[in-house]
């Protein structure tokens, strides 16, 4: 596993890159990078399409397109926890093997409007990925 961090777009990353961003199990994605990608992949429409709330918890990764929309906690407004965070990247890991996906971008996942401090995140990210080959872009605004 690598992890390099850089100050770019994370939409304009290169092909071959899949996504990855926390969410609420409600799918409001009315704020922060989860807003941007909602106008950018029509994402609230396509997770309630999908999954629906019925059909999904927090701690668990949604796939959709190339994004993995990972619920870190029930509502909108509600903060992660590192434990909800973890559960969420260990699903992520898992899913990322079965379909062989090596090469992810990301923000500094749950360290925007959730406020959890990243070099605690960046560090479960090592953690969890320590034993793949996976190429981790963090973009940094």
């Amino acid at each position: 596993m690598t992890i390099k961090e850089e100050v770019r777009d994370l939409f304009a990353v290169p092909q071959g890159y899949y996504l990855a961003h926390c969410i609420s199990h409600d799918f409001a994605l009315g704020a922060g990078i989860a807003k941007q990608f909602t106008e950018v992949y029509n994402m609230r429409k396509k997770l309630n399409k999908f999954y629906g709330f019925s059909r999904s918890v927090v701690g668990e990764t949604c796939l959709v397109d190339n994004v993995f929309n990972l619920i870190t906690k029930e509502r909108y407004f509600e903060k992660p926890t590192y434990g909800s965070l973890i559960k969420c990247l260990k699903d992520m890991k898992d899913q990322m093997s079965n379909l062989m996906i090596s090469k992810l971008a990301i923000p500094q996942i749950g360290c925007g409007l959730d406020r959890l401090n990243w070099e605690n995140v960046r560090a479960i990210i090592e953690e969890v990925f320590n034993d793949t080959d996976v190429e981790i872009l963090v973009c940094i605004l």
